[in-house]
């Protein structure tokens, strides 16, 4: 390593590389798998670590003599061994022995960045990969590498694009060290603005959004946070605007997006980002559930603050203030006679009796009356179904619209047994105005979906055959359809369970113990068109607040399982064959949609 005023042979200097880096293999080879355990790989880069460590201890002994020498060879050794994978085996013993003398020796932390600046660019991308995952912080990464990433444009390469843009494989950890070690120095923090605004654009690309598998997306979103938490204020006044535009087309690609995943990442990033460059205004806040993934990604903004330690006084001074007895700061409730409440009973609000008391009578206003109502009207409606048909397309239009003012228990699926009750009642007018209101104005997501679900229901209750006598055949299944995940009809676990427990029941009987099923008519069969072709009439016109091949692609999947749903159920019903060669080309017709 003694400088030379002649360089070396090449030749020579590649094949000693080339041997001390093979040397496992070649002992290998020579000795047919009887070679000693100290030229097992696990066993010999270990050592070779040592050595090299021995070699740097030398040349330090050298400078400080004030003799030159070169380091470029234990950097092309160390380069050569990265890239043919064994990074942990050697970087295991260099690391943490390299922390410990660069931590006080500045000749040392030289010798260290100029081990790594001599790294050939074809082989620097494994020495940089291997010093960031074997680094035990960011501060100790700036101590090993200095400023690489402004030096050396491969590694300004592997570190700003490579490892953030173009893989997704790595821990949190990682991300923590590498983008702390860009915030370290004021040379780096130029590529930490740089880094911050590519990761920006990638997670505001609805492109991106689409095509990248939702761990890419996570990742992305990790390294945003984490560049979020080391920015200062300077910072952020200067690149405000750029973040609000960013945050504003992110947030919309992801809420967007049909995965409930990519949708809540999309707002836990927004939130983060709108208190990072609103800390006076108001901040976006999202309603979503709070799992073990979006807590770590909120703790990645926050920096871990150092300990407070309270200034304890002098004893003299501890001794000057007023000790406090217990007489004076005791306020107990055990004194207070508790009020006898034994004879108060609850007074319970009669429930209607009349369908049209729904319609009149009853307001919102009135919480105990109201909600008496509401749980009544199921079975109102299938009790007096002369009294339904005359007011189902009114009833049908007050329960598409009805909103839960109150804290009634169970109210999205009261409301939705009600409306499963009136269409089952006045099948075709309610079925002609439900369709009607898929595609019209002014209606929300979420009422469009309910429609679906209610046509759903409803055509499986007029689908199954009724049971006449006081048992049900046990040979008889129901067809149990399941509705997407989301939907409130899905809970219905308890149904599932015992129908799973009767299928795997056996039963002996000597006789005939059962009433047969009376055969009856499908009461499906003469409505299922009015379920089904409406709802695929419209769906390539476009609407001001509803464009079901565009933005609104998330209720095309509700809508393809429900026609399919609906064609199931009309299996054994004279249109079956008409709705059957619609549906293949409804489904024909949307096989190059991006979500297909």
């Amino acid at each position: 390593c003694q400088q030379q005023a002649q360089p070396a042979c090449p030749d020579l200097h590649h094949v000693l590389l080339s041997k001390i880096v093979s040397l496992p293999e070649h002992v290998s080879n020579k000795l047919q798998g009887k070679n000693p355990p100290v030229f097992f790989p696990q066993n010999y880069f270990p050592l070779l670590g040592n050595a090299v460590l021995q070699v740097l201890e030398k040349i330090s002994d050298s400078l400080r003599g004030g003799l030159d020498c070169s380091i470029s060879f234990v950097s092309h050794v160390l380069g050569k061994v990265c890239v043919h994978g064994r990074q942990k085996e050697i970087l295991g013993v260099l690391v943490p022995r390299l922390t410990e003398l660069t931590q006080s020796d500045c000749i040392w932390q030289r010798m260290c960045w100029r081990l790594v600046e001599c790294v050939p660019d074809r082989w620097m991308e494994a020495v940089v990969l291997g010093f960031v995952q074997q680094a035990p912080g960011a501060d100790v990464l700036s101590r090993l590498l200095g400023n690489l990433v402004v030096k050396n444009k491969k590694a300004q390469f592997v570190v700003t694009q490579k490892i953030l843009l173009l893989q997704y494989g790595h821990t949190t950890a990682l991300l923590q060290n590498l983008l702390g070690y860009l915030s370290l120095d004021g040379l780096r923090r130029p590529l930490l603005l740089r880094v911050l605004q590519e990761l920006l654009e990638a997670w505001s690309s609805s492109s991106a959004v689409k095509h990248s598998p939702a761990e890419q997306q996570l990742y992305i979103s990790k390294a945003i946070l984490i560049c979020l938490s080391h920015l200062k204020e300077p910072e952020i006044d200067s690149c405000r605007q750029e973040l609000m535009m960013s945050m504003m087309e992110g947030t919309k690609c992801h809420l967007d997006s049909s995965l409930p995943q990519l949708r809540r990442l999309g707002m836990v990033v927004a939130e983060s980002i709108s208190l990072k460059i609103n800390t006076e205004g108001p901040v976006l806040k999202f309603e979503y559930e709070d799992d073990d993934e979006t807590r770590e990604l909120k703790s990645l903004l926050v920096q871990t603050p150092s300990l407070f330690v309270v200034p304890s006084l002098p004893d003299d001074e501890t001794s000057a203030l007023p000790k406090l007895t217990p007489a004076f700061i005791s306020f107990s409730d055990d004194d207070l006679l508790p009020y006898d409440m034994s004879e108060d009973k609850e007074l319970k609000v009669k429930a209607p009796v009349y369908i049209r008391d729904f319609l009149t009578g009853s307001k919102p206003e009135d919480v105990d009356k109201w909600e008496a109502t509401v749980k009544a009207l199921e079975s109102l409606v299938r009790k007096n179904t002369a009294a339904t048909r005359e007011v189902s397309v009114e009833l049908a239009k007050i329960l598409l619209h009805l909103e839960e003012k109150t804290c009634i228990e169970g109210f999205v699926e009261l409301r939705q047994r009600a409306q499963v009750a009136v269409l089952t009642t006045d099948p075709i007018p309610v079925a002609k105005y439900l369709t009607s209101q898929f595609y019209s104005l002014n209606y929300s997501l979420r009422q469009r979906m309910d429609i679906l679900d209610v046509l759903v229901l409803a055509a499986q209750e007029l689908s199954c055959p009724k049971f006449h006598g006081k048992t049900k055949p046990s040979g008889a299944q129901k067809p149990s359809i399941q509705l997407p995940l989301g939907s409130d009809s899905s809970k219905d676990w308890r149904r599932i369970v015992d129908e799973r427990i009767k299928s795997k029941t056996r039963r002996f009987n000597t006789g005939r113990s059962h009433v047969e099923l009376a055969s009856c008519p499908n009461q499906f069969n003469s409505v299922a068109g009015y379920f089904f072709f409406p709802l695929i009439q419209h769906f390539d016109r476009p609407l001001t607040t509803f464009d079901l091949l565009g933005e609104d692609h998330l209720v095309l999947g509700r809508l393809v399982h429900t026609l399919a749903i609906l064609m199931y159920l009309a299996v054994n019903t004279v249109a079956v064959t008409a709705m059957g060669k619609a549906l293949l080309e409804f489904v024909w017709a949307l096989r190059f949609h991006t979500d297909s």
